[in-house]
């Protein structure tokens, strides 16, 4: 009878040293990656070159255009599924794949016990009809709402602070206008409402790392980017850091820098 008694006890026990194990290494071979600097740099090399065929531009989520590197996309799953957020602030809307994945994600979170009511907000200086239409008219479009106009403008800035009020745990997501001064606005404006031990994810900072002659058409590029606005940022705050884990375990990310966890009030 004896050990039909303690039998569950020692496999649960069994099965933590297991995961406990499991966790181990791969911390460990996390580490090692970041130490691999021939690897980063074949990591980055094989993302310019592929940034030569729009690699990005040619993924979709549930049906709209994502774009963003799947190796992204999955590192934002562990984050949403780890915070639980019941409100994730994205700047940047274009086709409304982004919205649609956080949306998806907060629906899976909610039928495993997340937060029932959970939204995402989406901020754009344009919002194209046709786009506007099929996000709300997807099915988790219930999940998703959006503001048009300039993430950095006050009265944009209020709305999003109201929205932001009463929420228990906020995500944000910065993913516009690329310049340096832009996405330092925008980071002043929106990275207080993240939450202690949530993240504020701001992307293309690779832009950083790319040859000028690639930012040729845009006002954005080396010295000009969202990484150089983070860097800016990070000199007038102790309330962030750079979770640099994130980064080594994708390897190819568009957000080397850019994965901020808020650490204190």
């Amino acid at each position: 009878m004896n050990c039909y008694v303690l039998m569950p006890s020692i496999g649960r026990t069994f099965m933590s040293i297991e995961t406990e194990q499991f966790d181990l290494e791969k911390r460990q071979n996390i580490s090692r990656i970041g130490d691999d600097n021939d690897l980063k740099s074949f990591s980055r090399t094989w993302q310019l070159e592929a940034s030569k065929y729009n690699y990005i531009y040619n993924f979709s989520w549930l049906g709209r255009p994502i774009i963003q590197l799947p190796q992204d996309v999955f590192a934002m799953q562990e984050l949403i599924w780890s915070i639980q957020p019941d409100l994730i602030i994205e700047t940047g809307i274009a086709h409304g794949g982004s919205l649609i994945f956080s949306a998806s994600m907060l629906e899976l979170n909610a039928a495993c016990g997340g937060p029932l009511e959970a939204e995402v907000l989406g901020v754009d200086i344009d919002i194209r009809a046709h786009n506007r239409e099929a996000i709300e008219a997807h099915p988790l479009g219930k999940r998703i709402s959006m503001i048009q106009g300039s993430s950095i403008a006050p009265e944009v800035i209020e709305l999003v602070r109201a929205r932001a009020a009463g929420k228990q745990r906020v995500m944000v997501c910065l993913d516009s206008n690329h310049t340096h001064d832009h996405v330092l606005a925008e980071l002043e404006a929106y990275a207080p409402l993240t939450s202690v031990g949530s993240y504020c994810v701001v992307f293309d900072t690779a832009i950083e790392e790319m040859p000028a002659e690639m930012c040729s058409d845009r006002p954005w590029g080396p010295g000009n980017n969202p990484k150089t606005a983070v860097w800016e940022f990070l000199k007038t705050t102790d309330r962030f850091e750079i979770h640099q884990e994130i980064s080594n375990k994708v390897l190819i990310t568009v957000a080397p820098d850019g994965y901020l966890r808020r650490v204190k009030d």
